[in-house]
């Protein structure tokens, strides 16, 4: 490891030189394009062109790279610590499919086990859709683990992309495509490095996107099996993000499709549609009553739309939740919207689009006004506005809300660098050169980024990274969880943890629990008090018992003295 130290180098005063990081920066970014410009006129792009051809093959190889990078980096960056409480509630979802159910039977002591996104009564039931929680499921009952969901669904996202574009463009752009989606949405990203979700959703983007181009070709004789494609995605979204499967049904229509293909995709989708109403009936009472409506109506969380008032919980909350409620009725804020704070808000949430796109990619994506010219790109444009719109009547704003349409975005990059390369100037080809000038910069922006991240000095590692922008890797350990959660790991028994925490505490929420509460190794309750807690420790005799003061820096994890002792 002490090579990594040749890296001090890059400071003036530790080179004879006297060459700085941005001296060495220019010379290996000159180096790099003289070699590209090298490998270009060789039989390397031609035979990379032949292999874009290979549908099976493309996908194969799109499928797994992003996950073999990102394993690549798990000397220095392990699998993703949950740390949020979306994370907690999705793995609660998971955990529960895991063992065959839709909803968990409520704790008897469920008052220790209040937490954010989660429901105790009628049942103990995540809040959130099935979408998610089934992908890392299946990642975790097939693999161990339910990251392994998450990687899985990145790399079905990244062939997919590449599958999509092959219905829009030629082979050659969509494998570059796709190699953007992996740089793009990959190792580096937030939605590879959580469990709350993008890819899931991306992937009905990419099934519903490549599907209607190839439906609506004259003469398609695999109308049936691209239509129930087509079904399968609008069903995957509605299964993870119900509200914005009404802002892709719309953006369907816009494509015009035949009435056939709409009934096809109509019967994929009622399986689906089945299954969110045995989830409402399993987890609320009602079948009509999704989980996250009944949420809002306890607690006053998640926040309502824009359009209505908001919510009064109809529960008491801890401390905990009743800052939370308060925090997101001020970002929804006070009575409905006006037509001056939804213009307001849209502007504000332009700068998202830097989540989709390499920042050298901003010097082509004009180009793609040229495409427009053909009728097809219109209803894309008109996605993307439908998308902002609609998801703009929610006061939050994330980028997995927008997933579907990322494989959008990635259109809209390659038709942009399609239509510069062919700009002629004075009988030159120079938009081709122009183009191949910015697919380098861009390979180059993210092997420099992953570069550092893979083989750069801890030092340089964090001079570095906060220059960087919109990726999000797990790194160290700032919030003390591993730390507490490896000590529990190496202490034998079976542990129950009381969670104490101080006067001054926000939304950081270590209360998370499995499915089953009295099965799992690790019980973490709130501490409610020397008399309350006897209830939970005869409720669950045998136990190690613990209190965690998280906000402590670090987190104390100290033996829990009972009174009586």
């Amino acid at each position: 490891m002490y090579i990594f130290h040749i890296f001090r180098s890059f400071l003036p005063l530790h080179n004879p030189i006297g060459f700085g990081a941005a001296d060495f920066l220019v010379i290996t970014l000159a180096l790099l394009l003289v070699c590209f410009a090298l490998l270009y006129r060789t039989r390397f792009i031609a035979s990379a062109g032949r292999f874009a051809e290979r549908t099976s093959w493309c996908m194969l190889f799109l499928a797994v790279l992003p996950i073999v990078l990102r394993l690549l980096l798990w000397p220095r960056y392990p699998i993703p610590t949950p740390g949020v409480s979306d994370d907690f509630s999705y793995l609660l979802l998971a955990d529960t499919l895991r063992h065959f159910r839709l909803a968990n039977p409520p704790h008897p002591l469920h008052q220790f086990f209040e937490t954010f996104f989660v429901l105790q009564e009628p049942t103990y039931s995540s809040i959130f859709p099935l979408g998610q929680g089934i992908m890392l499921a299946l990642g975790w009952t097939l693999l161990g683990h339910p990251w392994a969901g998450v990687a899985l669904s990145i790399g079905l996202f990244a062939a997919l992309c590449y599958w999509m574009l092959r219905a829009w463009t030629t082979p050659g752009w969509a494998l570059v495509g796709g190699l953007l989606a992996v740089a793009q949405f990959g190792p580096l990203n937030q939605w590879m490095n959580s469990y709350w979700g993008g890819a899931v959703s991306g992937i009905a983007g990419c099934l519903v996107f490549g599907s209607l181009p190839r439906v609506g070709q004259a003469f398609s004789l695999s109308w049936r099996r691209d239509s129930t494609l087509l079904g399968l995605g609008l069903a995957l979204q509605w299964l993870t993000r119900p509200f914005e499967f009404i802002l892709l049904a719309a953006s369907v229509l816009l494509f015009r499709p035949k009435l056939k293909v709409l009934a096809t995709a109509m019967l994929v989708i009622l399986p689906a549609l089945a299954l969110t109403l045995c989830q409402n009936r399993a987890v609320t009472g009602n079948w009509l009553t999704l989980p996250y409506m009944l949420s809002r109506d306890q607690y006053g969380v998640p926040a309502s739309f824009t359009v209505q008032s908001n919510p009064t919980p109809q529960r008491e909350l801890t401390q905990e939740q009743q800052l939370d409620f308060e925090q997101q009725s001020a970002v929804h804020g006070e009575g409905t919207d006006t037509a001056a704070r939804y213009i307001q808000r849209l502007a504000g949430r332009l700068r998202f689009l830097r989540f989709f796109f390499l920042p050298p990619l901003y010097l082509a994506l004009p180009f793609f006004l040229l495409a427009l010219r053909e009728f097809r790109y219109i209803p894309v444009l008109l996605a993307i506005v439908i998308f902002f719109g609609g998801t703009n009547l929610y006061p939050y704003f994330y980028s997995h809300y927008i997933a579907a349409i990322a494989c959008l975005f990635v259109l809209i990059a390659v038709t942009a660098l399609d239509r510069l390369s062919r700009l002629r100037i004075r009988g030159f080809n120079t938009g081709m050169d122009a183009t191949r000038l910015i697919v380098f910069l861009c390979s180059a922006h993210f092997v420099f980024w992953y570069g550092i991240h893979l083989v750069a000095a801890e030092d340089i590692n964090d001079a570095m990274t906060q220059y960087e922008t919109w990726d999000a890797i797990n790194h160290g350990d700032p919030e003390g969880r591993i730390a507490v959660n490896n000590r529990l790991r190496q202490t034998p028994g079976k542990h129950l943890v009381f969670v104490r925490y101080f006067p001054g505490h926000t939304f950081k929420e270590w209360v998370h629990n499995a499915a089953d509460i009295d099965g799992s190794r690790v019980i973490w309750a709130r501490d409610l008090g020397a008399a309350e807690n006897e209830k939970l420790v005869a409720h669950e005799p045998g136990r190690v018992l613990w209190l965690l003061e998280p906000d402590a820096k670090p987190p104390r994890l100290t033996p829990y003295a009972r009174p009586s002792q």
